[in-house]
């Protein structure tokens, strides 16, 4: 499971939903999802939000929380 399909199974968002509210397909959700080698796009992030009425910023952080700078020499 990727860390999007961890905050919308907390959240307990039903992923159908999502895709009819964005326009994604079911599938595309599906791989954002449980996918974790597939690449989640800014606008998809965006419309993700929007559909279930979080802060777009709260998400990406939720997301991304994993990736730090590389430390300087």
């Amino acid at each position: 499971m990727t860390k999007l399909g961890e905050y919308l199974a907390v959240k307990s968002v039903n992923k159908s939903e999502v895709a009819r509210r964005t326009g994604l397909s079911k599938a595309r959700v599906n791989q954002l999802t449980l996918n974790s080698t597939t690449k989640l796009r800014a606008d998809e992030l965006y419309l993700i939000a929007m559909a279930i009425d979080v802060d777009p910023g709260e998400l990406l952080e939720f997301v991304c929380s994993e990736l730090k700078l590389k430390k300087q020499k």
